[in-house]
């Protein structure tokens, strides 16, 4: 029949995630509070087991979540946040950040008092969705209100899409750390 096209399941999919890349998502960043504490435990074992993937030197999510969600909680600080993305109420992602002062002798003042994100995660089913721009702009307004000028983020060299993700968000390369395994003596 002239006119009618067909459609299969392929163009259904591509169309389905033109549609939600193409919509403006209303996706709602908030502070953390203590009802959240499941989810970003499970954000943080997600953000593990993908890293295990790249780099043997991470260990499980399962073993460290708990731990490791404290210490963040601890680094916060007045100045700092965590902060949680959802859809519909729906947890989606996370991002954690706080002021970082070091001594470094050879580094100008404002290089020295800089915002550091510690955590990004997005979950999964949610990724690909400009979720991750979201969650960076929202950490470096909340971050900026404490007077720094400078703000970093570190990632697994082998993490090639969290790397474009902060490229995307304008961070640029500042120090890269190289790293060799060497024999017991």
């Amino acid at each position: 029949m002239e006119g009618i096209r067909r459609i299969d399941a392929a163009d259904l999919v591509r169309r389905s995630e033109d549609d939600v890349s193409e919509k403006n998502l209303a996706v709602t960043i908030r502070d953390a509070r203590p009802m959240d504490q499941a989810q970003l435990r499970r954000a943080v074992v997600e953000i593990q087991e993908y890293e295990g993937k790249l780099h043997s030197t991470r260990l499980p999510g399962e073993q460290i979540a708990d731990a490791y969600l404290t210490r963040i909680e601890n680094q916060i600080g007045e100045d700092g946040a965590l902060l949680i993305a959802e859809i519909d109420r729906c947890f989606v992602g996370f991002v954690a950040g706080w002021i970082e002062r070091s001594d470094v002798i050879a580094e100008t003042p404002d290089s020295s008092r800089f915002g550091y994100i510690s955590d990004l995660c997005v979950m999964p089913d949610y990724r690909g969705q400009r979720i991750a721009r979201r969650l960076l702009s929202a950490i470096e307004e909340r971050l900026s209100r404490a007077g720094i000028t400078r703000i970093r983020i570190c990632s697994l060299a082998a993490n090639a899409s969290a790397r474009a993700s902060y490229e995307h968000a304008g961070f640029e390369p500042y120090e890269i750390t190289y790293e060799k395994s060497v024999a017991r003596s």
